[in-house]
């Protein structure tokens, strides 16, 4: 298993159970993102935290993940980042357009907030 999904109160929490977010993973998260927008799920949680690598293709399904809850006005939220993924993400800039959290906790925390909104 490489993507573990659990469907929570009002929210998705998707764990990337795999060291390496890149070509070979990043298309079937792809799909399942594609899979809960259309079952109507619209708040993620996308748990990073197994997660040591991130390449562009990567980048590029958390970046799908972000339209999509958007899109829904809904939110998606990272938690778990690695120094070698939060770099990326930083040197891309995306740190000031994606919401990031320290842990999961937090994560589920910023979540219950943004859902009340």
């Amino acid at each position: 298993m490489e993507i573990k999904i659990d469907k929570l109160d009002n929210f998705v929490l998707i764990r990337v159970l795999k060291a390496k977010l890149d070509t070979i993973l990043a298309p079937s998260l792809k799909s399942e993102l594609v899979l809960l927008s259309g079952n109507n799920e619209k708040n993620i949680l996308l748990d990073l935290s197994n997660c040591v690598y991130c390449d562009s293709s990567g980048l590029s399904a958390i970046l799908v993940a972000n339209r999509l809850c958007k899109n829904a006005e809904g939110a998606l939220i990272l938690s778990g980042l690695q120094p070698a993924v939060e770099r990326l993400i930083s040197v891309s800039q995306l740190d000031t357009v994606l919401t990031i959290a320290p842990t999961i906790d937090d994560g589920i925390e910023m979540m219950k907030k943004a859902i009340r909104k």
